[in-house]
């Protein structure tokens, strides 16, 4: 078993204390600058720019967003500490000093927390290795990531080297169902298999009067959404999970003119790649038959396709023991089933053997403010837990020692 020393331990919690005011400083900064996926440039500037100072080898992600650095000395591998640095397209309602200055786009989701964590970890790592205080070499990476939320932004960083000599790979999440000083760990599946799905539906436009003149594709969308809200869920075993949203639809510009067209964009999230495939053949065959009945053109495009997070056996293993050092027995909680959500960290698990966990984030004395919504904050403790939890869940990892497992 890779168990850390309590002077390790101590003087772990010594260097994360020293660095935590960067941490802060950088989480406020990033929750008043956002920037939505694909557009992250200031933000991997500054994080450029910063993790220099460590120092590190810095280097930019495809086209100047996302950040790769490299740190604690060579090594023929490395640890990867991976966070997403994107933000959403929702208002910030908070009154706090550090809420969104950007009209329109906030930090709902915690990456700004979670590159905060990743950071605070790198620097820790550096701080214990500059004082000699490791008990073995810790070469690390940190991948600051963009363009998670449009589910793209792993593989492109993935094809840009960032899992290349990389043994291991780390994420946390935040989580404002749970009390700060809580961590929940899961082995195996921590989430779902999600494919997006934009569905074009051609018609032929008209007078609203006259709708017999016309093949009406909003009459077509509606019956489209409907059928596939009906008839998933009455021909899948419901000992199944799977779950269809449109979250999108787009078409005509008069309240008195049916359109030619219409768009609409949802998500499919399962757990198992047979009901994948079942679901999305039976989604085919709505279509047809709507497409039939209605007149019109319905084209279905799966794209976006974002596999599981399959924590690793061996690695959630040291999670564990790692969160159980910083928040006791009583704060480890094994999460006793898969998220229908999906988090592309999941493409770095394709490649290296890795772990994700969550962080528990709500105030002890306020309502939780759900992920995804204009409300959304983290009670800002968390942040030393995640530095602690990341910066002994990596020492462990880098371990030389035969894993006697005992």
């Amino acid at each position: 078993m890779h168990q850390l020393s309590k002077q390790l331990e101590t003087e772990i919690d010594a260097a994360v204390a020293q660095v935590l005011d960067g941490c802060l400083k950088l989480r406020r900064h990033l929750h008043a600058h956002p920037e939505p996926s694909g557009e992250e440039l200031q933000t991997s500037l500054h994080l450029y720019q910063l993790l220099g100072e460590l120092p590190a080898d810095v280097r930019m992600g495809p086209e100047g967003c996302g950040v790769i650095a490299d740190g604690g000395g060579d090594g023929d591998s490395r640890i990867a500490l991976r966070a997403d640095i994107d933000a959403l397209r929702i208002h910030d309602r908070k009154q706090a000093e550090y809420r969104s200055q950007t009209e329109g786009v906030m930090h709902a989701c915690g990456h700004d927390a979670h590159t905060a964590m990743v950071y605070g970890a790198a620097a820790t790592l550096t701080a214990l290795a500059e004082a000699n205080r490791l008990p073995w070499p810790v070469p690390w990476r940190t991948i600051f990531q963009p363009a998670e939320e449009t589910a793209t932004g792993a593989r492109e960083m993935v094809a840009a080297g960032a899992v290349e000599g990389v043994d291991y790979v780390l994420g946390l999440h935040v989580d404002p169902s749970r009390q700060v000083g809580e961590v929940g760990v899961r082995d195996g599946a921590l989430t779902a298999h999600c494919e997006s799905i934009h569905v074009e539906i051609a018609g032929q436009g008209g007078h609203a009067a006259r709708p017999h003149e016309s093949r009406d594709p909003i009459a077509a969308a509606a019956q489209f959404i409907n059928s596939v809200y009906q008839f998933i869920p009455r021909t899948t075993d419901s000992l199944d999970a799977v779950v269809v949203t449109f979250g999108r639809i787009e078409g005509g510009m008069a309240a008195n003119v049916i359109p030619d067209s219409v768009a609409v964009d949802g998500t499919v999230r399962t757990l198992d790649a047979r009901v994948r495939e079942q679901t999305l053949e039976q989604i085919r065959r709505i279509a047809g038959a709507v497409s039939e009945l209605t007149g019109t053109e319905i084209r279905l495009d799966f794209r976006a396709s974002i596999p599981s997070v399959l924590n690793d056996p061996e690695v959630t293993r040291i999670v564990c023991q790692a969160a159980e050092q910083v928040v006791g027995p009583d704060g480890l909680h094994i999460i006793a089933r898969p998220s229908m959500g999906s988090e592309d960290f999941a493409c770095y698990l394709e490649h290296t053997p890795g772990s994700m966990f969550r962080l528990g984030t709500a105030r002890p004395d306020a309502p939780p403010t759900p992920l995804h919504t204009p409300e959304f904050d983290i009670d800002e403790s968390a942040l030393a837990i995640g530095v602690r939890v990341l910066t002994r869940a990596a020492i462990a990892l880098a371990d030389p020692r035969p894993d006697t497992g005992s």
